[in-house]
């Protein structure tokens, strides 16, 4: 059996099988809605909140997220994948709101365009490691965090879940 991060029949599992936070839908959200708060008065270096409509409410739903910004790009992916009630907001509307450091941003979210964008928004993602990176890691993974641990579990969060893009339109500082 290996070990580390990976997707059986498209759902992440992830090391830490007892860790309800990372295994569930409602883990997740309960997981987001504490570190919300926080992230929303400064989110830390490589994390945002994400604001998008609700598909069926039209209400603002919020998230926090691992966001890694490249100029005017911003590169997330959805580890639950297309099953993400936060993907299904966007590909109903994908007029979203990003609080990142440096402010808030009326952005478009949508797919990476070609490999090449892919390509880019994979480097981006899984090569680029934040200080904050090193507490999610503990919150996934067994063991002592490293470098490589957390590269291979965004990789693994990459390649199983849903990236996008989210271009940049207007700051509010």
């Amino acid at each position: 059996m290996s070990s580390g991060p990976r997707y059986v029949d498209g759902r992440y599992v992830a090391e830490r099988r007892r860790n309800r936070l990372v295994q569930t839908h409602l883990g997740g959200r309960l997981l987001s809605a504490g570190m919300l708060p926080g992230f929303t008065v400064r989110p830390p270096k490589g994390a945002g909140v994400l604001t998008t409509t609700g598909r069926k409410t039209g209400k603002p739903r919020r998230r926090c997220i691992r966001a890694i910004r490249r100029g005017e790009k911003v590169f997330v992916v959805a580890i639950g994948g297309e099953e993400s009630r936060w993907v299904k907001n966007i590909r109903a509307n994908p007029h979203v709101r990003l609080r990142i450091r440096g402010g808030t941003f009326d952005a478009v979210a949508r797919e990476p365009r070609d490999e090449g964008e892919r390509a880019e928004a994979r480097e981006a993602y899984c090569e680029e490691v934040n200080p904050y990176d090193w507490i999610e890691n503990r919150v996934h993974r067994r063991g002592r965090p490293t470098r490589e641990k957390i590269v291979e579990l965004h990789r693994a969060w990459f390649e199983g879940g849903t990236p996008l893009v989210i271009e940049l339109r207007d700051a509010e500082r």
